[in-house]
């Protein structure tokens, strides 16, 4: 499948339907340097979700989703919401790591169960316009956490990034999305800070 938003980041997406929440994450502007908002205008939020919608199994994804305006800014207030709480979790975590963690707000949304004839259950959306989505992002994100993966996604640390990304390190222990572009750099400059307020203090003795 092809993932619009991940891919101009040139970056694996997460497995299974949790690359559709990783994908609506990676809307925002976002990188470096900084890509467009798919959010941010009707027509190229429809265009972001048709392509995402391409491939899926029709089975879960048959009735098509139409954006107008007001849609576009309820899905896109849910998108940076979901991000900051991604962001907030994980800032959380490294430094309170019994501490409490962030919130979201609580929502309610519309989905359906299915018997198949096959005897699997299935949830499906339901509701129209941005609700539908968000419908179609809360399964993924059901699922996620099932196979326990929910909690590799994680939000790139470099504050000059901020990209999603799927963390696939052995004890889940990544921060930045590319160690290269955005750990080194970092890590570049906090040394150089720490030298500077060392040397600062050199002098004043």
């Amino acid at each position: 499948m092809t993932w619009p938003a991940t891919d101009r980041y040139d970056i694996e997406p997460a497995p299974d339907g949790l690359a559709l929440v990783q994908d609506l994450l990676n809307t925002l502007s976002a990188g470096k340097p900084r890509e467009t908002d798919l959010l941010l205008e009707r027509a190229d939020a429809q265009a972001w979700l048709d392509a995402v919608r391409q491939g899926r199994d029709p089975a879960q994804d048959q009735q098509p989703i139409h954006l107008d305006g007001d849609d576009v800014r309820h899905l896109r207030a849910f998108r940076d919401g979901l991000r900051e709480w991604l962001a907030d979790t994980a800032a959380d975590a490294e430094d309170q790591p019994d501490g409490e963690r962030g919130t979201l707000p609580g929502m309610t949304f519309d989905a359906t169960l299915r018997l198949t004839p096959d005897g699997t259950v299935r949830v499906e959306p339901a509701g129209s316009g941005w609700q539908a989505v968000v419908s179609l992002i809360l399964i993924e994100m059901l699922h996620a956490q099932q196979a326990d993966n929910w909690r590799r996604l994680k939000v790139c640390r470099s504050e000059r990034c901020r990209v999603t990304f799927f963390d696939r390190s052995r004890n889940n222990s990544g921060v930045w999305h590319d160690v290269r572009k955005c750990g080194h750099p970092a890590n570049l400059r906090a040394y150089r800070a720490r030298r500077r307020t060392q040397e600062q203090l050199d002098s004043q003795h």
